[in-house]
């Protein structure tokens, strides 16, 4: 049976954190292990930065359903890789065909990763998504394959798994094609309170009341009937696709279906959010072409028949 006697060595040259969790090169289950892909999971554990990876030693031992070990790592709420086998572990299960992993036993073919966030009510702190990219693109580079054999469980799960909620799968694979081409992509950040790169009438205000905020402080506005949009400009370096991230701070009190508008190459698109909810972290709108040059890119517009105010606070563009 082949084993991966590498990965310490692999993840930590890529930048990983990493802890070794006891004989992880002899902790294993029997049967065949020759992986071609990498595997994202979510644990269903609620971490946080006081217990960051609550199902360590589930992951390690297993249920009494299902013997450990149950991934190849564990992704703690701080992006720390917990090493816990270099063999075959009981992840996957049966795989149907996704992409070029072809249907079979995914624990053959799939080293995996365990992030440890409910998935129901918690997403993946940035720390884990970083860290799980670079792990990713590291793995790959020494398994000699591309981005495309990066995969999600919700993509070759038989039963009906949803993990790993909150994340767009494409977009992680474009991040790890990025991150194995050599580095970051192209990324910029423009805040209401970036100098001549954001416009809004008088008609929106400024707060700080949320510790949610990025900055200093963000704009709000009540909603109407009209446009009224918030503008955030962007020197887009080429054409090409580019992810769009907005951060605004929750609250009960805020929209519950804020409109963004994108204008991209073929016109604008308008991309609806919960402004009640997760809060105080980057959210991802979705990927889209957009044409080289200065120019406003992204707004957010007042036009929502939704009560409560819309907030107008960060955004972020990176070629994918």
């Amino acid at each position: 049976m082949a084993t991966i006697p590498w990965l310490v060595d692999v993840l930590r040259s890529a930048g990983v954190q990493v802890v070794v969790e006891g004989d992880w090169l002899n902790r294993m289950r029997p049967g065949s292990f020759n992986p071609i892909g990498v595997l994202w999971h979510h644990t269903a554990a609620t971490s946080s930065a006081s217990n960051p990876h609550p199902a360590l030693n589930i992951c390690i031992n297993g249920r009494s359903d299902l013997p450990g070990p149950l991934c190849q790592a564990l992704v703690d709420y701080h992006g720390v890789f917990h090493v816990i086998s270099a063999g075959r572990c009981n992840h996957a299960g049966t795989a149907r065909a996704s992409g070029p992993i072809p249907a079979g036993d995914g624990n053959t073919m799939l080293i995996g990763w365990e992030i440890d966030y409910n998935g129901v009510s918690q997403e993946m702190t940035a720390a884990q998504y970083n860290a799980s990219v670079a792990a990713t693109a590291a793995v790959l580079k020494q398994l000699g394959k591309d981005s495309s054999y990066a995969r999600g469980h919700r993509e070759t799960s038989t039963t009906g798994k949803i993990d790993p909620s909150f994340i767009d799968l494409n977009v992680m694979r474009s991040d790890v094609a990025a991150k194995m081409a050599g580095g970051p992509a192209w990324s910029s950040i423009v805040d209401n309170a970036t100098a001549g790169r954001f416009t809004a009438s008088t008609n929106w205000g400024t707060s700080s009341y949320s510790g949610q905020r990025y900055g200093g402080d963000y704009r709000f506005a009540d909603p109407v009937l009209a446009s009224d949009a918030a503008w955030y400009k962007f020197n887009v370096p080429a054409a090409g696709n580019y992810r769009v991230d907005a951060w605004w701070p929750a609250n009960a009190g805020y929209n519950a279906s804020t409109p963004y508008i994108i204008a991209t190459s073929s016109g604008n698109q308008t991309v609806h959010v919960d402004q009640r909810v997760t809060g105080g972290q980057w959210r991802i709108l979705g990927t889209f072409a957009l044409p080289a040059g200065d120019a406003n890119r992204v707004a957010v517009s007042r036009w929502s028949s939704a009560p409560g105010l819309i907030i107008a606070d960060a955004v972020r563009l990176t070629r994918v």
